[in-house]
């Protein structure tokens, strides 16, 4: 068992760093070029809370590999010698919060600050920042705590009376207790005045990642709903929007002309808001037509993309548009592959969570019975799925990134997403990631059961006043699946509809 022990503990190192260089490699290729060799702070964070969500969500498969070392051991003591799971969560959680809290918002006023004033001011202004921001959530945090931070268990007594010890023991599903004409326990058959509420207050840290669990259940229910069906439809109707030929030289030069021209008139809008932004008449009009120009840009760099694409140039013009057409095949075999474990998920979901009681354990049943095949096999199915989701939760926040009318959500794109962007992005999936990890835990119970990380959610966080009802009714289970249903329906209904340059700048003035 200290051989199995061993294994784990290599496994766990050999992931975290592939999952730190898999995230350079995103960073790399994402960023800006504006961006190149420099900023490196805002870049080191940015892997370092890639990583973190990576591991979190990975964190939970470990665990449940870890209680399986400890359960099939074969002398006193082995547990002593697994991960430290419980140390380990509470690790992670600290520095996701001081991340998502402190790190990223210094980072991201830092990287918009003034470029004209000496690193030292600019790191003063985003300490200023942070601090009052901290001071305003501080203050709200402990309102609530102090008005409603108390959890509502609820217990029931239970008395029953003494009998002879029996000579023999027949019990059976009718005949359920000892003792003569007894047929049910004193847990079946009490009334219900026997049910009473303990009220208890919970601690102050429990109470922060009750809340900041919350957030983030809203918006992995936004997002992930969202995802759980783009994330796999919108790559197989990509391959049904594909480009289908090259297009004629004369096509292409009338859509590079239009091209040319949005990209002239975007280059002068975008040095007259520069202009303003010196004279420092920065107002409302100001940030709606930056936002306008961001959004421009955004389009005229897919034009361009599209348009490389149906006209590929150069020498090896035939080799590109083979990898082209590969490229949009293997897109339809992943969302063919994608569309298959969304639709197990949201069965699952439906089939285990939301009917009470559960018709089956569904995928639960499938992760162990993968186990008895091999030791870490349904460990690494289950480790699929929970990272399958936080995925679902980032294709969502791509998707509505330019939808949302409430919050703006900073785009990412290959080879141009800005810093500030990768940032807010960062944060979003570290907040979303704690969500995620406790869907996961609570919508693979059975297979999860006895984990540390069962442990640390358990009933606390589901017991919280003004808090306990969004559990106790399923609405988040529910609004998840709500919105995957209307995603599906917006893909069947516009998905199919093929994209083309459009070659219109509507910038207002």
């Amino acid at each position: 068992m200290g051989d199995f022990n061993l294994a784990l503990v290599i496994v766990a190192i050999v992931v975290c760093v592939l999952v730190f260089l898999f995230n350079i490699y995103l960073l790399v290729n994402y960023q800006h070029p504006d961006d190149a060799n420099q900023a490196y702070f805002p870049k080191f964070v940015v892997v370092l809370g890639l990583s973190i969500a990576a591991i979190s969500i990975l964190m939970l498969p470990a665990d449940v590999a870890n209680r399986q070392a400890c359960r099939h051991a074969i002398y006193n003591g082995a547990c002593n010698f697994t991960l430290p799971m419980r140390d380990l969560w509470l690790a992670i959680y600290i520095v996701d919060a001081v991340l998502v809290f402190f790190v990223i918002p210094f980072a991201m006023f830092y990287y918009e600050g003034d470029q004209d004033k000496s690193v030292g001011k600019r790191i003063k202004s985003a300490l200023l920042w942070v601090i009052t921001t901290a001071i305003v959530c501080a203050l709200v945090l402990g309102i609530l705590y102090g008005l409603v931070g108390k959890v509502d268990f609820t217990v029931r007594h239970l008395s029953s009376s003494t009998t002879s010890f029996p000579t023999s023991w027949e019990l059976s599903s009718s005949q359920q207790c000892i003792g003569s004409g007894t047929h049910q326990c004193s847990a079946y058959s009490a009334s219900a005045s026997s049910e009473k509420t303990w009220t208890m207050r919970t601690t102050f840290p429990e109470y922060v990642v009750a809340l900041a669990t919350i957030v983030g259940s809203v918006l992995f229910s936004i997002f992930g709903g969202v995802g759980i069906a783009c994330l796999p439809l919108g790559l197989i109707f990509s391959f049904i929007r594909r480009p289908k030929a090259v297009i004629t030289r004369s096509q292409y030069i009338k859509e590079a002309t239009e091209l040319g021209k949005k990209a002239r008139d975007l280059k002068k809008a975008a040095d007259a808001l520069h202009q303003e932004e010196r004279s420092g008449s920065k107002g409302r009009k100001w940030r709606k037509n930056v936002k306008a120009v961001e959004k421009e840009l955004l389009q005229l760099e897919d034009d361009v993309k599209a348009l490389e694409e149906m006209y590929p140039q150069g020498e090896k013009a035939e080799t590109t548009w083979a990898l082209t057409v590969l490229g949009y095949l293997a897109k339809l075999v992943l969302g063919i592959l994608g569309l298959i474990v969304s639709v197990a998920w949201i069965a699952h979901i439906v089939i285990y969570l939301l009917i009470d009681p559960p018709l089956s354990p569904f995928l639960n049943e499938v992760f162990i019975k993968l186990d008895d095949v091999w030791g870490l096999l349904g460990t690494a199915a289950f480790a699929f799925f929970c990272f399958y989701l936080l995925l679902a939760v980032i294709a969502g926040a791509m998707m509505l990134g330019l939808r949302l009318v409430f919050i703006t959500i900073h785009p990412m794109k290959w080879g141009a997403t800005l810093m500030n962007s990768f940032l807010f992005n960062v944060g979003l999936i570290l907040l979303c990631s704690i969500s995620v990890i406790q869907f996961c835990a609570t919508a693979f119970g059975y297979y999860a059961q006895a984990t540390a990380a069962q442990e640390i959610f358990g009933h606390t966080l589901e017991s919280l006043k003004g808090i306990k009802y969004l559990y106790k009714y399923n609405v988040f289970q529910i609004a998840f699946i709500v919105l995957a249903g209307l995603t599906f329906v917006y893909y069947a209904a516009f998905g199919w509809r093929r994209r083309r340059p459009s070659g219109r700048f509507q910038l207002s003035s």
